[in-house]
């Protein structure tokens, strides 16, 4: 009888050597201690994040001497006081904010229809389309994405090349709040239709035919039915890309130009440029602070949607 030789993927193999590891030390299984023992890369991961955060607020306590270029060995609250009493902090948390809502609202309203088309479109071949476009962004960073906006709004870009063949001059489309924003939809709507998606497909097209056949045409079906249904999906696709559009530091500084920075460049400048630490540190506990506050009150407003992790919903 002639045998054949089964391979298998080593992906399978790894997780055999794994099963057999853990049964070598925990024959039992592990009892009541699995979980915990699942839990400790994620514990392990916060408690990092939480010691990060330890550090940057003893440093945010802690003042430059601009002639020795050393910290004080003291707590003092002198940069906290700094930062709330130039302008230009409050320049930059609102230019942030207003930038991030900005965003996520445009966001939503182009990635919402992005996502009901291609869950529900009958056409695969329509569906393969919109995936291999949404997914394609992902395999080109933030920073590559930027500087190809500079080659098409440049003044001697695509966009005004077109223009010029029709007599227009030059338009300056770059190095301004709307050119920053332009590029952080454009980097979000991936984001936002990935979110968007798993709730949309969670709703069963049943309930928009019983909508219509009840008398009610497609937009009708549209905002009374699938909208409110596909609530919490919203709110975490906003939520996500608010929290990524007021942390961005790529999209600023570069099709910003230096004059439009968000929140993240100027902590950046403070670390690396001025090497002012400690009052960087209380730019990102600020930055944090506003993040948490913002999320917070979207939460006390609309709730947590998908990123209730399961609470019971009332």
């Amino acid at each position: 009888m002639r045998r054949y030789k089964t391979s298998y993927p080593i992906s399978w193999r790894f997780m055999d050597v794994l099963e057999a590891a853990f049964a070598l030390v925990l024959p039992r299984g592990g009892g009541r201690l699995t979980p915990y023992l699942l839990l400790t890369p994620a514990v392990l991961l916060v408690g990092t994040l939480a010691v990060g955060l330890l550090y940057i607020g003893d440093s945010s306590l802690r003042v430059l001497d601009r002639s020795t270029f050393l910290f004080s060995d003291y707590w003092t609250l002198e940069n906290y006081q700094r930062a709330f009493s130039e302008s230009f902090t409050a320049t930059v948390i609102w230019r942030s904010l207003v930038g991030a809502v900005i965003v996520t609202a445009v966001t939503l309203l182009l990635a919402f229809p992005y996502a009901y088309v291609m869950v529900r479109t009958s056409s695969a071949l329509l569906r393969k389309f919109l995936l291999v476009a949404l997914f394609l962004p992902f395999f080109i960073g933030q920073v590559v994405r930027a500087y190809g906006w500079l080659i098409i709004l440049g003044n001697q870009g695509i966009v005004n090349d077109a223009l010029a063949l029709v007599g227009v001059e030059p338009l300056r489309l770059l190095f301004n709040y709307p050119a920053v924003l332009f590029g952080l939809v454009q980097y979000m709507l991936p984001f936002g239709v990935l979110m968007l998606a798993p709730a949309l497909t969670a709703i069963p097209e049943d309930i928009e035919a019983a909508a219509t056949s009840l008398g009610a045409n497609w937009v009708r079906a549209l905002f009374h039915v699938v909208l409110p249904m596909a609530r919490p999906g919203l709110i975490g696709a906003g939520v996500v890309v608010l929290t990524l559009s007021l942390t961005d530091f790529a999209m600023p500084a570069i099709l910003g130009g230096g004059s439009q920075d968000f929140v993240a460049n100027a902590i950046y400048d403070q670390f690396f440029r001025t090497s002012d630490q400690g009052f960087g540190a209380s730019l990102t506990l600020i930055l944090i602070a506003v993040g948490s506050m913002t999320v917070g009150l979207v939460f006390a407003v609309f709730g947590a949607g998908t990123l209730a992790l399961g609470a019971n919903r009332k």
